[in-house]
């Protein structure tokens, strides 16, 4: 599985953003897609999953600093994960990265073996 993450921007703090995960050539059915963030120092950290394995429409999981203002979907038909992050704050700035595998949600990135390339988010005034 490739992942293509996209979107990363420099935005003013309260700002939005949308992030994307493309998985071209991947039906993302059964998989669990996450995204998750780095930032400079300090440890990777998971924000959000979401999981069709147990199918419908797809379970979805936030960390706690994000829930309310971020909110996680997917587009199956393109293949794409999507981040819609709203309410941004300077400690938003970070590397941000989305990861697959097949299952339920989990927000450890143990838990991942495919990954794409981070895409920078910066918010700043």
């Amino acid at each position: 599985v490739q992942l293509q993450a996209s979107g990363g921007d420099l935005v003013q703090p309260g700002g939005s953003l949308r992030l994307s995960c493309a998985a071209p050539g991947t039906t993302l059915d059964r998989y669990a897609v996450a995204w998750f963030r780095q930032a400079p120092g300090k440890e990777r950290e998971g924000l959000s999953c979401i999981s069709t394995y147990d199918g419908g429409d797809g379970k979805t999981m936030y960390e706690d600093s994000v829930k309310g203002r971020f909110i996680i979907s997917s587009d199956n038909g393109k293949n794409t994960v999507y981040l819609q992050m709203n309410a941004l704050k300077p400690d938003d700035t970070a590397v941000y990265y989305c990861a697959a595998d097949v299952g339920r949600c989990s927000l450890w990135h143990r838990t991942y073996s495919h990954w794409g390339k981070g895409t920078l988010v910066t918010v700043s005034s």
